[in-house]
């Protein structure tokens, strides 16, 4: 079958074409782990997919014949086929998910399929010219190349803010953009048409990168602001004026009375010495519903009259708790990664972050008790080193 070169945004809910193309043995080669996930969670439940999030783990799975289309990292990939574990011989197809920022990482992979058809996803044909004659040799070209009538690349059509997010905190990133803007009548694109609402909107935000029309449109509008993965910023580059828009930080962000008391028994649970208090309400769970139970205790403990309140916040003075999170020396991660992950994306002070002892798989932090429930909630789902995390309380 013929070699395919799709113009493409680099976005993979645009891409929806592209597993009409696929064989049941087909590799989705992509940028890093994040666009892995992401291709494995869109793909049609027949075709199996599977992202490389381990590579034991996924070795084992292909062994067993239980992954029909593979999506991965190159790094990922050629490391599979150095264990043996992936054999591109036996692929038929070959996707190769906007290749504009890592081209030069993938001339010994695909070189390991000569026979295999190439799908080719680019939102800059053009500048992929060498690498298509290599891999692709006489591919059909199916779109319009970004280029005007004299061959120069087309240039942005309007200016628009931006801010990186991981794709699991996506709407939570909406959220605080609005929240930042102070946004009453917001409009929020989230692909399709782009039709204007009656009432002017005062915040305009495209939780998935546009085209180049649709951008235009967008800005018609209002300026818009555009929720984006850190790997789709070089393809906004190309069809828009960009500035940066700074994510409020947790500091920003309204902190009510409700959150203070869920932080504070979120530290008391980690804290773990209820014994005694669940002696008590033991004979009321089997009588109500343990959480009816935890909301008369709440509202309980809100009355003038209780006798005692929720244990106040506790400080980093007042005690350490330590969480587990799935990352360690094999995959390449330092003490550093994890302080950074835990200041950028969890939202921490470095005053609460304590010891570090980053073992083979897995790192054990000393955490402020208090913002415990934090660290574990929105280091959970982050990417550090190309590999997406899970945190929790250890229990040793």
């Amino acid at each position: 079958m013929r070699h395919v070169v799709l113009v493409l945004p680099p976005a993979v809910e645009r891409a929806g074409t592209v597993w009409e193309l696929m064989d049941p043995r087909a590799i989705v080669v992509c940028a890093d782990y994040e666009q892995a996930v992401l291709w494995a969670d869109a793909a049609p439940a027949e075709l199996r997919a599977h992202a490389v999030t381990g590579l034991t783990r996924t070795a084992a799975l292909l062994k067993e014949g239980r992954v029909g289309v593979l999506a991965g990292a190159p790094s990922d990939l050629a490391a599979l086929v150095a264990r043996a574990a992936l054999k591109l011989e036996t692929v038929e197809t070959i996707v190769v998910a906007w290749p504009e920022g890592f081209a030069g990482e993938l001339d010994t992979l695909l070189g390991e399929a000569p026979e295999a058809r190439r799908v080719i996803l680019s939102w800059d044909p053009h500048g992929l010219t060498d690498f298509i004659e290599r891999h692709a040799r006489r591919a059909e070209i199916v779109g319009d190349i970004p280029l005007d009538s004299a061959a120069r690349p087309l240039g942005s059509v309007a200016s628009a803010r931006y801010a990186v997010v991981p794709a699991t905190r996506r709407a939570e990133a909406v959220r605080d953009v609005l929240d930042a803007v102070r946004s009453v009548r917001p409009y929020v694109w989230k692909g399709g048409d782009v039709t204007a609402p009656a009432e002017r909107p005062d915040a305009v935000v495209a939780t998935t990168v546009p085209t180049r029309e649709e951008l235009r449109l967008l800005a018609a509008i209002a300026q818009p602001l555009v929720v984006a993965l850190a790997s789709q910023i070089p393809y906004l580059k190309s069809i828009a004026s960009l500035s940066p828009f700074a994510l409020p930080s947790s500091a920003d962000r309204a902190q009510d009375r409700n959150a203070a008391v869920r932080a504070a028994i979120s530290a008391r649970l980690v804290q773990g010495d209820v014994d005694a208090e669940l002696a008590v309400l033991a004979p009321l769970f089997e009588e109500h519903d343990p959480a009816l139970v935890a909301g008369a205790v709440l509202a309980i403990s809100r009355q003038p009259a209780a006798v005692s309140q929720p244990a106040p916040v506790a400080s980093p003075q007042s005690g350490w708790a330590r969480v587990f999170v799935t990352l360690g020396t094999k995959d390449r991660a330092s003490a550093k990664d994890l302080v950074g992950a835990l200041i950028k994306e969890a939202g921490l002070e470095k005053g609460q972050i304590g010891k570090i002892d980053v073992r083979e798989t897995f790192s054990l932090v000393d955490i402020a008790a208090a913002a415990v429930d934090q660290a574990v909630r929105r280091l959970t789902g982050v990417s550090i080193r190309g590999r997406r995390v899970s945190a929790r309380p250890d229990r040793t």
